[in-house]
């Protein structure tokens, strides 16, 4: 079993592992095994996991069931549609596992969701699939004469590549009358023959034999290999060579350099001459695996081949000694193979989950093993990661280690990490091994849309055309893919008086803003709605931001006339005294402009007269006064033409006709001419009548009260015929027409006294001099110029 310790640094967290042989269960039970003959055919059925592992029918395809075997061999199968456990190909015991016996391949069972370890082992049984086979097709024996019976003489042994009861069991010869044969069990485990002597060799009898030595395993049935003894019989050499010592051992690095000694056997013969000179030589020779040479005269073996502890730990070699006469002598040597640390580590990653999803704590990343092909204190490894990542790894079954992460990722802060896995030796020297791999943080869709600004101002002129691009909102998500997809939209307005819907709409894919019809600054100013934005992911996210439109005013409206009003059935005429001063206020001109700001600042002057010089208009009251004295030869008619102006750009006009009757006093009556009644007569518009009527109906009781008043002031003077019927409408105009600017408009503090003509033009309206409601009646002119209040007070009549 393995015991799995963790340890931790300042810097990395480590895990220590000590592989003694502790296995660490998650599952909580016992190691299941199985068997299987080798050379089984592939697709072979081997286990029935489901039930072996107490699992319900799809557990094992629902949570991503894998078989993990070292190396990362695939030895093993699940079958795809009832998930048993299959053969995935034909296996060898003999190149698996070699001579180990039993063969026995550990394996694991990886299941997911949640993660759980399940430890089985996969054991191959051996078939007779392989015959004994010796080292050399013949073997020559050279034994003198005068050997006693009983004398054994070493064999090389055949080998055998199956295990257990197929491997080799025994040996016989072929019948003679001189020897037999014995099977002798090696301390390694092996079985190797010996050639025993019955009957005394007579080399004048026979000088030479030859024999069949048959090697036989114990298969069903039986395998056999032979191989041909020739006996040479020689002639008396009483002494055959002896070693120093029967079994040496010795031990050696893995790491030794090629030609380093590694032993010195030793042997001697009491004989003289040729028969005490000794020999050396390997008495079974695999050129294959055999990584030693022997010195025939010194008795050194040397390394002739790189050694590797973890394939071969030791090697049994026999040294045979032969002096000149033939006879021979045999030891055996016990070559260890000491362990150095000359493997880095190894990993070997069986699941990998890429990318991982932001926002949850605690999931597994990687699962993977880790081993290390040396030994004792050379296999002791530790495993770590950088301390700067939200990242830990935790011990598991045996040798295995899951990567999880630390706590909830967040992919708007990082959304890759590069990860390298350190797996370090704690031999002399250390190695170590890194793997590195990239793990990407998946999007959820965690942020919603933000607008660029909370609020936007966006201005349009009037009279625009439709669909016209007026603007852009935009809003960004920290999200990605369809996460990030944002649509906009118009957000119902609680102002049921704004039709939205009529006036503007939004590029759902873009946030372009578009007027839908034409705007008249007039009738709308300003007005204000809210955009949404809402992403494209599950579930979407939105957010909304207020835009408020101005309507940029633009000069599209020319000045209208209030006074005097030019559509009348006749004109009104203006009465001025002779004796007027220069200066006097004959009249005022009254315009409104519908636009605003510099649009609606409106300008006046005299654009023709009868008589240039004598009248004047102030530029930007429209009052028209006389420029000078008047005098008796000065014209009695008049006629003005006004312009009203506005200041926009191109700046739009409109004009007015004025008719001045200069009189020797207000005590003469004054008809107009019938020919210029008839001339200037026209159908009275509909605006006149409506504004007659309207001023009529309120100011009724007023206006009675006034001609009450004008009545009375021209008996006075004399008893003058009646010209007409004066009013004196209050009040305000209709807010359309008025500025409160009091900027070339009606201000709501002026009113005007308007006389109503007799005869063919009763109804239209005309204008006298401004006078005070509470006039003197023996007042001078030059008082009533003088005094603003007068002046800047009109009275409608």
């Amino acid at each position: 079993m393995e015991m799995v310790q963790t340890k931790v640094h300042h810097k990395k967290r480590q895990v220590v592992i000590f592989i003694i042989l502790i296995l660490l269960w998650e599952a909580g039970s016992e190691s299941i095994q199985y068997s299987i003959l080798e050379e089984t055919e592939s697709g072979t059925f081997v286990a029935n996991l489901t039930k072996d592992l107490g699992l319900t029918m799809g557990e094992l395809a629902a949570r991503a069931a894998r078989v993990v075997f070292k190396g990362n061999r695939q030895y093993l199968q699940f079958d795809p549609e009832t998930y048993d456990l299959l053969l995935n190909e034909k296996l060898d015991r003999e190149e698996l596992c070699g001579s180990t016996e039993p063969c026995v391949l550990p394996f694991q069972v990886l299941l997911e969701n949640p993660l759980q370890f399940f430890q089985a082992a996969l054991l191959i049984r051996d078939i007779n699939d392989h015959a004994p086979e010796f080292p050399a097709r013949e073997m020559l024996l050279k034994i003198s004469e005068i050997t006693m019976p009983g004398k054994v003489f070493p064999l090389k042994m055949a080998q055998d590549l199956d295990a257990g009861s197929n491997s080799l069991q025994s040996y016989k010869i072929s019948s003679n009358p001189h020897f037999h044969v014995l099977t002798r069990n090696r301390k390694d485990g092996r079985k190797s023959p010996e050639l025993v002597l019955d009957k005394a060799l007579d080399r004048e009898e026979q000088p030479e034999l030859r024999l069949i030595l048959t090697a036989l395993d114990g298969g069903s049935p039986p395998r056999s290999g032979t191989t041909k003894i020739q006996i040479v019989v020689l002639d008396s050499n009483d002494n055959a060579p002896e070693f120093a010592q029967e079994f040496y051992e010795a031990q050696v690095p893995e790491n030794s350099s090629l030609g380093s000694l590694v032993l010195t056997v030793s042997a001697r013969d009491l004989d003289a001459g040729s028969f005490g000179e000794v020999s050396y030589a390997l008495f079974q020779v695999d050129d294959v695996n055999q990584p030693f040479e022997l010195n025939a005269n010194t008795g050194e073996i040397r390394l002739r081949k790189t050694l590797d502890f973890e394939e071969f730990q030791s090697y049994q070699v026999d040294v045979e000694a032969t002096d000149g006469g033939g006879l021979s002598g045999k030891c055996s040597l016990v070559i260890k193979v000491l362990d150095v640390n000359d493997n880095a580590p190894e990993l070997t990653m069986s699941s990998l989950t890429n990318p991982i999803p932001e926002n949850l704590p605690e999931i597994i990343v990687a699962v993977f093993s880790i081993s290390d092909a040396d030994s004792g204190h050379n296999q002791q490894v530790t495993c770590s990661i950088d301390d700067n990542l939200p990242f830990l790894l935790r011990p598991s079954v045996e040798n295995f280690y899951t990567l999880v992460t630390e706590g909830a990722l967040d992919r708007e802060s990082r959304a890759e990490y590069n990860i390298t896995i350190t797996v370090t030796d704690m031999g002399t020297p250390r190695l170590k091994t890194e793997h590195n791999i990239t793990v990407l943080v998946s999007d959820v869709n965690d942020n919603a849309p933000a607008f660029t600004q909370t609020s936007y101002t966006l201005s349009v002129r009037e009279n625009n055309s439709p669909a016209l691009h007026i603007g852009s909102v935009r809003a960004t998500d920290r999200d990605e893919g369809a996460n990030a997809q944002v649509t906009y939209s118009l957000l119902p307005t609680l102002d049921a008086h704004v039709p939205l819907a009529s006036l503007v709409s939004i590029n759902p894919d873009n946030g372009h803003l578009f007027a839908l019809r034409s705007l008249d600054y007039e009738a709308l100013r300003a007005f204000e709605f809210r955009v949404g934005a809402a992403d494209r992911g599950s579930p979407a996210l939105s957010s909304q931001a207020l835009v408020r439109v101005l309507v940029v005013d633009d000069n599209d409206n020319a000045p209208f006339v209030l006074y005097p009003l030019q559509n009348a059935s006749a004109p009104c005429t203006e009465l001025v005294p002779r004796a007027a001063e220069a200066g006097y206020l004959v009249t005022k001109v009254v315009a409104v402009d519908g636009d605003s700001g510099q649009n609606a600042w409106l300008s006046y002057q005299l654009l023709k007269a009868t008589e240039p010089g004598l009248f004047g208009v102030w530029a930007h009251n429209g009052e028209v006064r006389t420029a000078r004295l008047l005098s008796e030869r000065d014209a009695a008619k008049h006629r003005l033409v006004v312009l009203v102006k506005d200041n926009g750009e191109p700046p739009l006009s409109a004009s007015v006709t004025l008719h001045v009757l200069l009189v020797d006093g207000f005590s003469q009556p004054y008809l107009p001419a019938p020919e210029a009644a008839a001339a200037d007569a026209a159908p009275a518009a509909p605006l006149t009548v409506y504004l007659v009527v309207a001023l009529a109906s309120v100011s009724s009781l007023f206006v009675f009260s006034v001609l009450v008043f004008v009545a009375v002031r021209l008996c006075r003077r004399g008893g003058a015929a009646s010209v007409g019927r004066c009013s004196v409408p209050e009040g305000p105009f209709p807010g359309h027409l008025v500025d409160v600017s009091g900027t070339g408009t009606l201000s709501q503090s002026y009113q005007y006294e308007v006389c109503l003509t007799g005869g063919p033009g009763t109804g239209e309206f005309k204008f006298l001099k401004p006078i005070h409601p509470n006039f003197p009646p023996q007042g001078t002119r030059r008082e009533m110029e003088e005094n603003p209040s007068v002046r800047n007070s009109f009275l409608f009549s």
